[in-house]
């Protein structure tokens, strides 16, 4: 298949999004068709992961700035070693689509053994030592007594690049299990045929995977912020602590805009006390929670909770429950990226280094 034809296939892929109705790349203006040049030109493809973003501009790019600046931007650490994290915290989150398309990557990459293995979910299998060490703290990188229990497996000055790329899956993670199918590729396909349309995905990616492209080109697209205090593990690397304070800032607009204070206040509550856990398919958590709130606000706090901490419980009746108070696909992305982001800077809150740490 020539990079024409793989192209027009892929743009076809937003057709598995789901919930949305996604920009159609001929449709794109402004800020939306800036962030789809990017992102054709520097991933090699229109990622329906970013593309579910844009009926909400302001997301979309943010999402955008977060993955281009973490995992595709040159740095200290290698494309294949951030593939590996991305894949491992994929697997830690159980989002399959995300693990199949990382893995491809890192199969284009030439590491097509360690990519069978942490694709199959076989991390203690992978030969490369180093790799298989940073896929497991990747893995269990969402647990935090797991975090504080071991050193992590890379130098300090690798922290703020695999830190962000966690993070940066913590949130897309939540994003893909509510707004995606469960894998890249047609269900219908059969079981031979997609393992071979994986082996041609990730040649396809492999030109860009294989290219340096310079660090901070993304932060254009959003202005310049504050930054927030839960970004110490990006002490060091100053565009990728610019691009999460400009991401943070859009997200946190868009998540007031389309969610009330005080459900926003019980899910940053909520995290607080949060440690990584699974919540469980009892849901008498949500109803106690939720019970902090006046009626009218419990379909958005409903729906926050379980993206925040149980994405893979969200379906059509949660959905249609918030879009009941005329909601439209702007105000879900809003409300999705929000809570999404709020889990992953938790997240990303243990795994800041214990003690300061000097810059490059």
């Amino acid at each position: 298949m020539n990079t024409t034809l793989m192209r027009r296939a892929l743009r076809r892929s937003t057709a598995q999004i789901r919930h949305v109705r996604p920009v159609p790349p001929g449709a794109a203006a402004g800020l939306v068709a800036a962030v789809y040049a990017q992102v054709e030109r520097d991933f090699g493809m229109l990622a329906p992961p970013v593309v579910l973003h844009s009926p909400a501009a302001g997301p979309l790019a943010a999402c955008w700035v977060m993955l281009r600046e973490t995992l595709l931007a040159r740095g200290v650490a290698d494309r294949a070693s951030k593939e590996v994290v991305a894949a491992g915290v994929s697997l830690g989150n159980a989002c399959p689509y995300c693990v199949d398309v990382h893995s491809a990557v890192l199969r284009g990459l030439d590491h097509g053994a360690e990519a069978d293995a942490i694709g199959g979910d076989r991390v203690d299998a992978m030969v490369d030592p180093a790799m298989r060490d940073l896929a497991a703290w990747a893995r269990s990188s969402g647990l935090r007594a797991s975090v504080l229990r071991r050193d992590p497996p890379f130098g300090i000055e690798q922290l703020p690049e695999f830190a962000g790329v966690a993070v940066t899956f913590q949130y897309l993670n939540r994003m893909v299990t509510v707004f995606c199918e469960d894998s890249p590729l047609p269900a219908v396909l059969p079981a031979p045929l997609a393992g071979g349309m994986m082996s041609v995905l990730g040649r396809f990616l492999r030109p860009a995977a294989r290219g340096a492209l310079e660090p901070g080109a993304a932060l254009d697209l959003l202005s310049e912020a504050t930054m927030p205090d839960d970004l110490g593990w990006a002490v060091g690397r100053q565009v990728i602590a610019e691009a999460f304070a400009r991401a943070i800032a859009v997200i946190e607009a868009a998540g007031a805009r389309a969610v009330d204070d005080r459900v926003r206040d019980l899910v940053t509550s909520e995290l607080a006390g949060w440690s990584g856990q699974a919540v469980g398919l009892d849901r008498s958590w949500v109803d106690d929670a939720l019970s902090r709130l006046a009626h009218a606000d419990r379909p958005a706090g409903r729906l926050a909770l379980l993206i925040a901490f149980a994405p893979h419980q969200v379906g059509p009746a949660e959905i249609e429950e918030f879009r009941r108070g005329q909601r439209s696909d702007e105000d879900l992305i809003s409300l999705a990226a929000w809570a999404s982001l709020a889990a992953a800077r938790r997240v990303g809150a243990w795994l800041a280094p214990t003690q300061p740490t000097r810059g490059d």
